[in-house]
């Protein structure tokens, strides 16, 4: 059964699309629902007015009205998901993708136009979160791993600082190395920022220079100063980047630590068989055998032996950290770059209550 002109008119009036209609000298004689919750106009206030109060200005009105009068975007007379912007009555640049049609009185001249528009904000807004995925992911890879090792080697330079400096003031000294650890601390939280935002699927901008905005990372920063003892704890240090393995193994013998290093999964099983350990600090993405795997071999080898996992990513893309969790992995979970303080406490913890 056919629609009837009411159905139609009621199912064009609440569209969610913008729906407008002019006459031929260009005003407004139609404008649905769905145009007044993008736009904020009411039809009252609206209806009369010159199409152009739409648009972002007047020469974009006039733009797509020389569209729609060539051949090169549908067809004469036409446009087919033409880009224009609209101006809300607040102010907003609406990105919106038009279809519309001239249209003609019985003798064949025109008579006024015509449009659907789709409001394009949120589909912007989601491809802009897919490249700031794919970014994030990019980062948190490459520079997480390097941003450890600078943490790591940091940690140890104070070591050294205060062993060479012995009764001499090298407080100056140390305020850079602080300085140094809180800009490398700033720098991950940014990337946690970018990861968040994804996960959300909500980011902020914020005013730069001149009309444009950039992206607001700041985020909070944090710290701690624990340091428990670590002395003669027997430690496995897995993962396949060797600057974090030697790092790490570098800041836990200055604690006391006795520790051996892995490149991946099946050579930390191997030493694990071999040896006796207190704890296993475990990478979670790795060739050959990853933390999953790794971590599922242990709990049913040996059960009582306590592992902590690590990763450079910040999302866990393979479920590797979620299947761990259901075997009993409990809840600690580095994040690269890994905080010496948070290592060194989660150690001794994982160690006594082992």
């Amino acid at each position: 059964m056919p629609l009837s002109k009411e159905k139609l008119e009621g199912l064009i009036s609440r569209s969610t699309d913008i729906i407008v209609a002019t006459d031929r000298r260009g005003r407004i004689i139609y404008y649905n629902d769905g145009a007044s919750r993008s736009m904020g106009y009411t039809q009252d206030e609206i209806l009369g007015s010159f199409v152009a109060t739409v648009y972002a200005d007047v020469d974009e009105a006039k733009r797509v009205m020389r569209a729609m009068r060539g051949p090169d975007h549908g067809g004469s007379g036409i446009v087919e998901t033409f880009q224009t912007t609209f101006l809300s009555k607040d102010g907003q640049h609406i990105p919106v993708a038009m279809s519309a049609t001239i249209t003609y009185d019985e003798s064949g001249e025109p008579d006024g136009t015509i449009g659907y528009a789709k409001d394009l904000r949120e589909i912007l807004r989601k491809d802009k979160l897919a490249t700031l995925g794919e970014v994030a992911v990019g980062l948190s890879h490459e520079i997480n791993n390097p941003l450890a090792v600078i943490l790591n080697l940091l940690d140890l330079l104070a070591r050294d600082i205060d062993e060479l400096a012995g009764e001499q003031d090298s407080s100056v000294e140390f305020e850079r190395l602080h300085g140094m650890r809180r800009e490398v601390t700033r720098i991950s939280s940014i990337l946690n920022r970018l990861e968040e935002m994804v996960e959300n699927q909500r980011y902020e901008t914020t005013k730069y220079i001149g009309p444009t905005r950039m992206i607001d990372l700041r985020g909070p920063r944090s710290g701690s100063s624990d340091e428990p003892d670590l002395k003669d704890i027997r430690i496995l240090v897995v993962d396949d980047d060797m600057g974090i393995c030697r790092s790490i193994e570098e800041m836990l013998a200055a604690e006391g630590c006795v520790v051996e290093t892995a490149g991946d999964g099946a050579e930390g099983l191997r030493k694990i068989e071999s040896s006796n350990f207190d704890v296993v600090l475990t990478d979670v993405v790795m060739p050959e055998m990853d933390g999953y795997e790794l971590y599922s071999a242990v709990r049913e080898r040996y059960p009582d032996l306590p592992i902590l996992m690590m990763t450079a990513f910040h999302y866990d893309k393979d479920h590797i950290i979620k299947r761990s969790k259901l075997k009993g992995l409990k809840d600690v979970l580095f994040k690269k770059p890994v905080d010496p303080d948070r290592l060194r406490r989660v150690i001794r913890e994982a160690v006594d209550h082992g």
